[in-house]
């Protein structure tokens, strides 16, 4: 994954082969209990449903063969 750092407004969602779901851009997350994060250059979510720190991607979707 190349580190990109996004100097617009503009967000851009990517779904990686076989990994993570990667927004790029600022974003304000909202969380189960009502309290927000802000992101801001690159986020990945988690897609294969694994990961020990959801909704983020920790990596295990390389250990579990994940496609």
């Amino acid at each position: 994954m190349n580190e990109e750092i996004n100097t617009s407004n503009e967000i851009k969602v990517e779904a990686t082969s076989n990994g993570p779901l990667l927004v790029h851009g600022s974003i304000l997350l909202t969380k189960p209990d009502g309290s927000t994060e802000s992101r801001s250059n690159r986020t990945a979510f988690c897609r294969c449903g694994q990961s020990a720190n959801k909704p983020f991607c920790d990596g295990t979707h390389r250990s579990i063969s994940f496609e």
